[in-house]
């Protein structure tokens, strides 16, 4: 209110860098002027600068006592916020006929903003992502297919000495398995040493989060059992005769 004394709010940051460990309430910030107010209060971080830089030390004052200069004002609602642009005009305008308003957005439209052009880079990335694991697949199933038609005679001697065939099928799903982990590990190996250049394209998850390289690992294992099904299933289905007149 104007003719209270001046008190200001302080952000977490700022908090951390004066008075580290300590309790900032009723401590005083002094200004290049000489001035020291009182501090009544402490507010969370607000990433001013994107979402990708780390939050500055800041302190807020009143409008009231302050000259404000042109800013913006933000207006919290349980109903849809798009539907509140008009009361808000009307209740700034009642205050002061004379105030422009503009640029007015919801916080949902602000954040899509902020995060577009990551949101486009990521969805690249992904399609990329997905076309690679596509052909992963058919060249897994390829190699199996090839593997398995050399291996007939093979096969068809084992199941006429009596394997059954759930036993070939586990032979080549895990001759399968055993190619997907070793790739798995140098994968792995090889996205932790480029891990770098994907930090400027996260938010909210470091670039070494172990429930990612577990989801990864996982995708690809289930990919990697689905290819060898087919070539799998193919080898269950030698004729023993046939197999064994054909070496």
């Amino acid at each position: 209110m104007d003719g209270a004394p001046l008190v200001v709010l302080i952000n977490e940051t700022l908090a951390r860098t004066l008075w580290p460990g300590a309790d900032p309430i009723g401590r005083r910030l002094v200004f290049g002027s000489g001035n020291s107010v009182p501090v009544v209060g402490v507010v969370a971080d607000i990433h001013q600068s994107g979402l990708d830089v780390a939050p500055k030390p800041e302190f807020y004052v009143s409008a009231l006592q302050v000259p404000f200069r042109p800013g913006s004002l933000a207006v919290h609602t349980s109903v849809d916020a798009a539907s509140m642009a008009a009361a808000v005009r009307q209740a700034i305008w009642s205050i002061d006929p004379d105030q422009p308003v503009t640029a007015m957005a919801t916080m949902e439209e602000i954040l899509d903003r902020e995060v577009l052009q990551r949101r486009v880079q990521t969805t690249l990335l992904a399609g990329f992502a997905v076309l690679a694991l596509l052909l992963a697949g058919i060249g897994l199933y390829g190699v199996l297919a090839y593997l398995v038609s050399l291996r007939t005679p093979e096969i068809g001697l084992r199941m006429a000495l009596g394997a059954a065939p759930v036993n070939i099928l586990r032979t080549v799903v895990s001759q399968a398995l055993g190619l997907t982990v070793i790739g798995v590990v140098v994968g792995v190996v090889a996205a932790v040493a480029l891990s770098s250049v994907l930090r400027s394209l996260l938010l909210g998850v470091t670039t070494t989060d172990p429930l990612t390289y577990a989801g990864v690992a996982a995708l690809l294992m289930c990919a990697a059992a689905a290819a060898s099904y087919l070539p799998a299933r193919r080898a269950m289905r030698v004729d023993p005769i046939v197999a064994l007149r054909e070496e």
